[in-house]
């Protein structure tokens, strides 16, 4: 699937409820969000957050997105499963709406085989890095693509693989009910460490990327959830 819209979703959870709210996702808000024309590439641990949980959702383009979100949440399936999931949340509107950097620099999961609902977590050790470099709210698209680029060669200097490249769309948010963040312009890189000892070294190369704004990146380890498109 070749999506051209995606949200980088960050929610601040009551303490011990992540696994409460992985249990309700993974079992219940993935494959009935993709029923109705939404694409559930990735779901995440912080290990050194506990009360995170980061996902990223895709959309063929804005018309999908304008579509697939109140067909799903004004549905049967959130009505039923929606409120367990809110229990467990603190906030849940640190959102990013995001589109390809380049041509083919977003999460593409054609490839990407989703495991059964009752899959065990693994500690496989199989841990990505999210980046999130802020550039002036004002800049261009072009010097967001550049930013990217250089974010992307940072990654590849330690051996790392930029799994996407991505950059704000600052369409309209045509679904108010799933507020995003506004007034802003960013980078958002998701890459994959050589080895799980190179990861202080990206993270390194990352922070040190000069991108003309002074707010330093965020920076997060991601280990996927059992079900996790992205593995």
């Amino acid at each position: 699937m070749t999506d051209t819209v995606f949200e980088l979703r960050r929610y601040t959870l009551k303490p011990g409820a992540r696994e409460a709210l992985i249990d309700v996702f993974d079992t219940h808000l993935v494959e009935t969000q993709e029923a109705v024309g939404m694409n559930v590439v990735c779901q995440f641990r912080d290990p050194a957050a506990p009360d995170q949980f980061v996902w990223f959702r895709g959309f063929a383009d804005q018309e999908a997105r304008t579509r697939s979100l109140p067909a799903f949440y004004d549905g049967s399936v959130w009505a039923e499963h929606g409120p367990a999931a809110n229990e467990t949340m603190l906030e849940w509107h640190d959102v990013l709406m995001l589109k390809p950097a380049t041509p083919g620099s977003g999460l593409d999961t054609s490839s990407l085989e989703r495991l059964p609902p009752g899959t065990a977590d693994l500690d496989d050790g199989r841990n990505y890095i999210v980046a999130i470099h802020h550039l002036a709210p004002e800049a261009a698209d072009v010097e967001a693509t550049v930013a990217a680029k250089a974010i992307a060669d940072a990654v590849g200097s330690t051996g790392g693989a930029v799994i996407a490249s991505l950059i704000s769309d600052r369409s309209e948010n045509d679904f108010k009910q799933l507020p995003v963040r506004e007034g802003e312009c960013v980078a958002v890189t998701l890459a994959r460490p050589a080895v799980a000892q190179a990861i202080p070294a990206l993270e390194a190369a990352l922070r040190a990327v000069p991108i003309g704004s002074s707010r330093v990146p965020d920076i997060a380890r991601l280990v996927p959830t059992a079900r996790s498109l992205l593995r």
